[in-house]
């Protein structure tokens, strides 16, 4: 059976999978990322697991794609990661080329998050769509006439990095207003902090102990009236900005994935509204706002796996 390597390179933990051509996950494993203060070490230890996979089995394979935080697809390097022990930019490629004879790609997660979608998820049939992942922070990936956008540097497609409120919420990159700190897991976390600071009535989320984006769509669905109006602000910022995208690459389709995405209508339901409240008439009634098929626990790696197998597949 023929197979790809995936990985999905974590700030604590790196998980990686052997996937067939149909998506489907035949051996998977992890190990701790913060365990290796030299990514050389890092990538030893990866290949052995993976080659210790493939001993005495029927495996044919084919090639490895690695989603990693600002993974750079045409230098095959990790660069600048903030939530990575390594520091600078890391000739990921080249170091597991010295393991492996095979081709390697390497892109960031999101990225590999849409060719996931476009080979075994949702987006299957599609050649204009945009994956938008929200968990911890919001990712996205660009697909446009069936190839991911890329731009000439290989970091194109940071929609939660665009500025949805001037002067607003500062942000991990060290602006201000971006739509990742309105929009994510923990983007959502902020506004219901913020709103329970001011607020007079009464609402489950005064009795909680911690606040999480569960929570909050735990007191939601039982119909408290703070926590849909969280939920409501929040798809207002992503529908705000999801129009404006639109307008740019009129896709299909827009997918959510991640944490976020779990509270299902309650963060789909508003945030389609609003997209099509500030959507130019052009594009209306036209995008769908869909949920990922692709199973959650493997979406990492079977995105990875799948940038193998696209690229495989395109070369042949």
């Amino acid at each position: 059976m023929k197979v790809s390597v995936g990985i999905d390179i974590g700030g604590t933990n790196t998980v990686w999978g052997l996937i067939n051509e149909q998506g489907q996950v035949q051996v998977e494993g992890s190990i701790n990322t913060r365990e290796y203060s030299k990514p050389s070490d890092f990538v030893a230890k990866l290949a052995l697991d993976i080659k210790n996979a493939l001993l005495d089995s029927t495996f044919e394979l084919v090639g490895i794609g690695v989603g990693a935080p600002n993974g750079n697809y045409f230098k095959g390097t990790i660069e600048y990661a903030p939530n990575l022990v390594w520091e600078g930019i890391i000739p990921l490629q080249k170091m597991f080329q010295a393991h492996f004879n095979l081709p390697i790609w390497v892109t960031n997660d999101a990225n590999a998050a849409a060719i996931g979608e476009m080979l075994f998820g949702v987006a299957k049939g599609m050649k204009d769509f945009i994956v938008v992942t929200l968990g911890t922070g919001l990712g996205s990936g660009f697909v446009v006439n069936g190839e991911v956008i890329y731009g000439h540097d290989g970091f194109a497609g940071e929609l939660g990095h665009t500025i949805v409120e001037r002067n607003g919420r500062t942000c991990g990159c060290s602006r201000k207003g971006c739509l990742e700190t309105y929009a994510s897991a923990t983007g959502i976390v902020r506004t219901a902090k913020e709103r329970l600071e001011n607020y007079q009535g009464k609402s489950l989320l005064q009795e909680q102990a911690k606040i999480s984006s569960k929570i909050i769509a735990d007191c939601a669905n039982q119909g408290d009236a703070l926590a849909l109006e969280i939920f409501d602000y929040t798809g207002e910022q992503l529908g705000f900005s999801l129009a404006n995208t639109v307008a740019i690459s009129s896709p299909e389709a827009i997918i959510l994935f991640g944490g976020l995405a779990n509270a299902g209508a309650l963060i789909v339901d508003p945030t389609q509204h609003y997209m099509e409240h500030y959507m130019l008439n052009l594009f209306q009634n036209k995008v769908k706002l869909l949920i990922s098929t692709v199973p959650q626990h493997q979406a990492a790696i079977l995105g990875a796996g799948a940038l193998a197998w696209k690229n495989v597949n395109g070369a042949l």
